[in-house]
Parts: C-alpha cells; structure tokens; sequence
C-alpha cells in the first residue's frame, strides 16, 4: 500500500502528535505505521523527534506515573504493570514511581480505601472484604496494605485485630 504521507508531511503530523501530550515510543510507532511508512522511514522520524525533545520515554514514563495516581487513583502495581506494557524498561518504571510521594500515595489509598469501604453495602462480612479486597487489588495497590486496612477498617484498630 502506497504512504498515505510524505515524509515531511508525515513529520509535521507526528510532530503534532506528540507536543499534544507525552507518548512513549511504542505509540508512536504504532502511529507512524497506521500512515504506511516504511520501517526506514519510521526511524528517521524516530531519532528525529528523539533530538528535537518530541519523545522522551523518562518524560513520558514520570508523567504516566504522576497521572494515573492522581487522577484515576491507580497503586504502584497496576502502574507498573501498565508502563511495562508499554516496553518501558525497568530503570525508568523506577524512576517513574519515585515521582510520588509516600505520603501522597498513603493519603491516595486511605482516602480510596475508606470511600470504597463505606460504599460497599454487602451485610454480609467476608463478602465484603472479598469485594473490597478485589476493588483495592484492581487499582493496584499492595496486598499487605489492603489486608492491613480491611482490619482497620472491620475492626477499628488494625494492631488488635486478627485476620481471618
């Protein structure tokens, strides 16, 4: 199938693409080749936006990381999960998670986990940590803070509380 664009053409429109908000290198290419460019092609585009600050992965990653916590409330599990399906390395997942903060994350995740907990109008008891546990564990946070919480949460204070 002949390119949709010329090369320039194409440089211009991924140029675009890209100042309109952080990709990493994956949609990107994904992009370039919905436009019928030759491997070569995609390349040149590549290395050019790469030297002219268009596509930064480390950018991109710490972006992603700080996004998803604040705005979709998303743990550390489910954002790594996300950064490494899109072939992000290891290094910048770490770095990417360095963007938030402790405190943050704790505030995030008890004020998640308290608004879930109050929501869920199961009476019965272990139906109900099973669906709040689920909830927790889909946002992905840490299994040892979520059960940690559910006994705060059943019991009022975790230290005195036995799991079940």
């Amino acid at each position: 199938m002949p390119p949709l664009y010329t090369l320039k053409e194409a440089q211009h429109k991924i140029e675009q693409y890209c100042a309109y908000q952080e990709r990493c290198h994956e949609e990107v290419v994904t992009k370039l080749r919905g436009m019928h460019l030759e491997s070569q092609e995609i390349d040149q585009l590549i290395v050019h936006l790469i030297e002219q600050n268009f596509l930064n992965e480390a950018r991109f990653a710490c972006s992603f990381a700080r996004g998803k916590h604040r705005i979709k409330h998303w743990g550390k599990i489910r954002i790594t999960n996300e950064l490494k399906m899109r072939n992000i390395n290891n290094t910048l997942i770490a770095l990417a998670l360095k963007e938030i903060s402790a405190e943050e994350y704790s505030e995030t995740f008890n004020a998640l986990a308290e608004r879930n907990w109050q929501s869920i109008t199961e009476k019965n008891a272990l139906k109900k940590r099973k669906k709040f546990c689920d909830y927790m564990l889909r946002r992905g946070f840490e299994s040892n803070l979520i059960y940690d919480k559910v006994k705060e949460l059943e019991y009022g204070n975790a230290d005195e509380a036995v799991f079940l």
